[in-house]
């Protein structure tokens, strides 16, 4: 396997929303984004869902990044937007997906804390509810494209990846931000280098 962090490539960025390269791990790197989303009004590059994906080639890219975007879909369409992740990755490429890990956020849950903000982000406010059911300030606004449909734990998530194809996957929970990562290639590869793949984009802390 020979795509690294320090040669060139190309990343989709699905569910972008208003977000671009610079807000994403992929920001000190000399590679080029594209960017899909379902909603037009962030002006992404393609507009399409993470269930289809047609109006990209497969096998196009080195890299999909998925930030906060799985938990929209429901259950069963889980498979199909993974399916659709692995025929656009080019055969030596790989997943970076990020999304609510359930496992700390139900320690909130366990605590009675459902409705207590956790941490404040630059939407304001987040609370156990707004993590597993989907953020209540924009679903209010009318963005109904923030409800929550599914989740997950690392063990859950990469169950489902490897059930999906992928052949390596490396992940990491942060129960202080009550987020969990998740870095998965395409192609057998050694376990040393996905370990120094994700070392590079996963969060620090």
């Amino acid at each position: 396997m020979s795509t690294s962090l320090s040669s060139t490539g190309i990343f989709l960025h699905v569910g972008c929303g208003p977000k671009r390269i610079d807000q994403t791990p992929f920001s000190k790197l000399a590679w080029s984004e594209i960017r899909l989303d379902i909603n037009p009004d962030v002006e992404p590059d393609l507009i399409g869902t993470m269930t289809d994906m047609a109006n990209l080639e497969a096998e196009s890219v080195d890299a999909v990044y998925s930030s906060h975007n799985i938990e929209h879909l429901y259950p069963d369409e889980v498979p199909i937007a993974l399916a659709e992740f692995y025929r656009v990755l080019k055969p030596e490429g790989f997943l970076l997906l990020t999304c609510p890990d359930l496992q700390s956020i139900c320690t909130l849950v366990v605590d009675d804390q459902l409705t207590e903000p956790a941490y404040t982000s630059a939407a304001g406010p987040i609370s156990a509810i707004d993590m597993i059911f989907g953020h209540r300030a924009s679903l209010q606004a009318g963005n109904r494209f923030m409800a929550h449909r599914c989740g997950f734990t690392a063990k859950v998530l990469t169950a489902t990846l490897q059930a999906a194809g992928f052949q390596g996957v490396a992940s990491m929970t942060r129960p202080a931000v009550y987020d969990l990562w998740a870095l998965a290639t395409k192609s057998v590869a050694d376990e040393m280098f996905i370990r120094e793949l994700a070392s590079g984009l996963f969060p620090s802390s």
